[in-house]
This record gives C-alpha cells, sequence and structure tokens, in this order.
C-alpha cells in the first residue's frame, strides 16, 4: 500500500501534468489563431498610427501653419462686437481685430473704462468705434438695452468675452448667491441673447463669425469651481451645436477651450497671474487664438493649452477630480480659503 507522502508525491506530478498539457493546448488554440490575433494587432497599431498622425497634422495647421496664412477677418464684415473689452482678453481682442481694420463695437458696463478703450483704438488704428454701456448680469433687459444701439450695423464678427468666475477656488455654499447666479446671466444667457441679436443680419449676408470664450474647465466637472465649469459646458455645447445648424449658411461658430491666462480673473493665484509658457498673457493668448479662426472650429487657441487638452483626453475623471484639488490647494494665494 503506497504511503502518504507517495500519494502527496503523484497527486503533485498529475496537477504538473495537467497544468503542462493545458498550457500546450493553450499554446496550440493560439497557433491556430495567430493569423486572426495578428491582424487584430495590425488593426490596432494602424488606427494608433492614424490618431497620432492625425493630432500632429491638426497641432501643426492650427499652431503653425495659420501663423503662416492667416485669414483675412474683414471678409466677415465692418465691424466686430466685443463683450468684456475693457481689460484683459476682451480689450486684447479689440486691440488686435482693430489692428486688422475692423472697426469694433465695445461693449461693457463701465464708461469710463470703455471710453478710454475707443480713444484707444481710434487713436492708435484710425477705426471707428461705438460704446455700448450695458450691465450683461441684467437679464432680458439687455437685450432692450443692446439691440437699438447696433441695429443696422454690419456685425462679422461677434466675440462672447465676457465671463466671471469665482473669486477663489470655493466649495459651492461658500460662493455668495449672487456670484453664482451671475455665473448664470453673464457666463451663460448672456451669450445665447448678444448671439440672438447679432446673427439674424450674419444669416442674411451668408456670412459671420462667433467667437464663444468657453474653457478647458469644460471637458470634466472642476471641483471647487464647480458653477464655472458647468457655465462654460454649456457654452462649449451651445457653440458646437450652432456650428452643426449654421454652418452651410456660412456661419462659423468657434467654441475657445483654453486653460488658465494671466488676467484678473486669476488673481487669486501667484502662480497663474505670473505669464509663462502655460500660463500666457493675455495679448500672445489671442494673438494665438486669432490666427486659428477659419482652421478650427474647438480649439484651445494657444499651443501649450493644447498639450494640456491632450493629457486631459488620457486622464480618469477621478483622478482630474483629485488632481484638481491639489493643484488649487497648491497655488491658491489668497488670504483666506474656502475649502
Amino acid at each position: 500500500m503506497p504511503s502518504e507522502d507517495s500519494l502527496s508525491k503523484r497527486v503533485k506530478m498529475a496537477a504538473v501534468d495537467s497544468a503542462f498539457y493545458l498550457l500546450q493546448e493553450a499554446v496550440l488554440a493560439a497557433n491556430r489563431y495567430r493569423n486572426y490575433l495578428a491582424l487584430i494587432g495590425f488593426l490596432y497599431c494602424g488606427k494608433l498610427g492614424c490618431a497620432v498622425t492625425s493630432r500632429v497634422y491638426e497641432a501643426f495647421k492650427v499652431h503653425m501653419l495659420s501663423r503662416i496664412w492667416k485669414t483675412d477677418l474683414k471678409k466677415y464684415g465692418q465691424w466686430a462686437l466685443v463683450t468684456g473689452c475693457t481689460e484683459g482678453i476682451g480689450k486684447e481682442y479689440a486691440r488686435q481685430l482693430a489692428a486688422r481694420g475692423i472697426n469694433i463695437v465695445l461693449l461693457s458696463r463701465n464708461q469710463t473704462k470703455l471710453e478710454a478703450v475707443k480713444n484707444e483704438l481710434e487713436t492708435t488704428y484710425k477705426i471707428k468705434t461705438k460704446v455700448v454701456v450695458v450691465d450683461l448680469s441684467d437679464g432680458f433687459e439687455v437685450c432692450n438695452t443692446v439691440w437699438p444701439q447696433i441695429e443696422g450695423l454690419e456685425i462679422g464678427i461677434l466675440v462672447n468675452n465676457a465671463g466671471v468666475m469665482y473669486d477663489q477656488p470655493s466649495r459651492f455654499c461658500n460662493v455668495p448667491v449672487k456670484k453664482l447666479n451671475e455665473h448664470i446671466t453673464i457666463n451663460m444667457q448672456a451669450v445665447m441673447l448678444m448671439t440672438y441679436m447679432v446673427l439674424p443680419q450674419m444669416l442674411a449676408r451668408k456670412r459671420g463669425l462667433v467667437i464663444n470664450m468657453s474653457s478647458i474647465a469644460a471637458f470634466y466637472p472642476l471641483p471647487l469651481m464647480t458653477v464655472y465649469s458647468a457655465s462654460k459646458a454649456f457654452v462649449d455645447w451651445f457653440s458646437q451645436g450652432l456650428n452643426v445648424e449654421y454652418g452651410s449658411q456660412g456661419i462659423e461658430v468657434q467654441s475657445l477651450i483654453p486653460s488658465y491666462i494671466s488676467t484678473n480673473l486669476v488673481r487669486f493665484s501667484n502662480f497663474l497671474s505670473t505669464p509663462s509658457f502655460i500660463v500666457p498673457d493675455a495679448k500672445r493668448f489671442v494673438s494665438s487664438a486669432l490666427d486659428t479662426v477659419g482652421y478650427s472650429k474647438r480649439t484651445t487657441g494657444f499651443w501649450s493649452h493644447g498639450l494640456q487638452y491632450w493629457s486631459m483626453e488620457h486622464i480618469p475623471q477621478w483622478l482630474w477630480s483629485i488632481n484638481s484639488q491639489l493643484m488649487f490647494r497648491a497655488i491658491d494665494n489668497s488670504a483666506e480659503r474656502k475649502f
């Protein structure tokens, strides 16, 4: 009668033989399907290669080729209307459009600052300007104020730049309700109303350009800037939808989805307030973004922001949410944090 040790050894050997047999069968099966597996691998590599080539070409076209062959912005019309034009990005759009010989409708709520920008543009660029004083947080009253002053103008370019942002990264309940409401009235409703007033005369001429300022924050929910992120997602989807509706009628709607730009909106952070290749100032950003007109309907507008967007496409949402909170904790230099 075999001993227990002998039986144990036999069992182990049988197990090894079985495992070896199963491995052999798996190898034989794999060999039978080798050609199919090779085809799958080839197709995957081909898809990956095409995707990389497409992205590289798109980046070259949007951020390099566009600087060599610039779009003639005068083809859209004699006038451009820029909202939030008394400082930062809006002011640079007004300047750089004026530098290309386009008359500017300046729209903001501060009469004194508007007059200063008006005088600068008329003196420096010898173009015509028109000042419209309005508070874009007034809701539907905006139409009653703006429409009588722009009726009859050949507005070929609309830059919906005006917007608000949290004063500093904050949890939702720590943000003043007035500021939350401004995210609706200025970041969302005003964009819709301004487009509604200007678009019909563009359609009548079958040409026009609408530039809507969204944000890279629209890609994923952005904790500690929750309502800001949601409002910019509206602008992005609104812009893409309009492109489908009116693209065949000569209307171009560009959704700009930049990352951080060194303006007063990010004064809570010393890092973001200091211009760099990651955080451009308004002048560099607008110069780059204007060149992308005619080359891309949805773009970050600046090359390093394009790299940031590409990286976000490969980060899962949960990791982005954690990273954004850690980032805000690291860069928020406000006297009193709200999280």
